[in-house]
């Protein structure tokens, strides 16, 4: 019997976006396959991890010592306060300095022109330098400049890229959206006025993702802030538990799309 081509559509959402580690976790222990990736943000790095080949156990580990301080170089600020370069590395050494075309399984990462608000997908090229660039909150990340284009967070255009995982063939699409919006926030910081901003710039746009997607899972993470790099066990277990709610649904399409397709075998 055909076995469908399964995609994740893996959303930003700063330090939430660990719950992505939880769902792809599950799906592997019931045996469904990860054929193809489309992540924004946090989504992308994840993404890009998984591709390389780090199993999960090993981004469970790498998570696990995921601080701030290892990542964060601040620079004067004119475009942005962090100058991104430590993370960059960061992705180049556990990715092994790849290509996107180069990876396990294929996974395109979404970034956004900040010049002419176009999504700005990559397929090929240089990991690093496509997650830089996806990762890139504006006002807290200086923007990624790649191929004359100024680029900054995916998740600015497109915060669950479901139609990206689509384009790349996927015959059902998974989705995961971890930045859902938190009323009566506290709010503290710069980063929580940007990251709270563009959660309620995304709000109507998400509900045409969850109708394109076949399975939109919500891992309940809105109580933590998606600076919240201290509880990153709590946030992965809620991955773990979403995808564990969802799974007979997953199932039901995954035996659905079978037997409709049962006369092209």
């Amino acid at each position: 019997m055909q076995e469908p081509k399964i995609g994740l559509a893996l959303g930003s959402g700063g330090a939430r976006g660990f719950a992505h580690l939880g769902v792809i976790k599950v799906l592997r222990q019931e045996g469904i396959s990860i054929d193809m990736i489309a992540g924004s943000s946090m989504g992308a790095l994840v993404g890009a991890f998984y591709g390389a080949g780090l199993d999960v156990e090993r981004l469970y580990k790498l998570s696990s010592v995921f601080k701030r301080k290892y990542y964060l170089d601040f620079t004067v600020p004119k475009m942005g306060f962090i100058s991104g370069k430590r993370v960059k590395d960061l992705i180049r050494v556990f990715t092994y300095g790849r290509k996107l075309e180069e990876l396990d399984i294929p996974v395109a990462v979404v970034a956004t022109d900040i010049k002419n608000g176009e999504k700005v997908i990559f397929r090929d090229g240089p990991i690093s330098d496509a997650v830089r660039a996806s990762i890139s909150i504006p006002g807290i990340f200086v923007p990624e400049k790649v191929g004359g284009r100024l680029l900054v967070d995916g998740g600015v255009v497109d915060r669950v890229p479901v139609s990206v995982v689509k384009d790349m063939g996927a015959d059902i699409v998974i989705a995961v959206d971890v930045a859902q919006l938190k009323q009566d926030q506290e709010i503290t910081s710069i980063y929580d006025v940007i990251m709270q901003s563009i959660d309620i710039m995304q709000m109507e746009l998400i509900a045409a993702r969850e109708i394109a997607s076949d399975i939109m899972l919500r891992p309940s993470v809105a109580n933590f802030n998606s600076k919240s790099f201290t509880n990153i066990s709590e946030i992965i277990t809620i991955g773990e538990e979403e995808a564990k709610n969802k799974m007979s649904q997953i199932k039901k399409c995954i035996v659905n799309w079978k037997e409709s397709h049962i006369d092209e075998t």
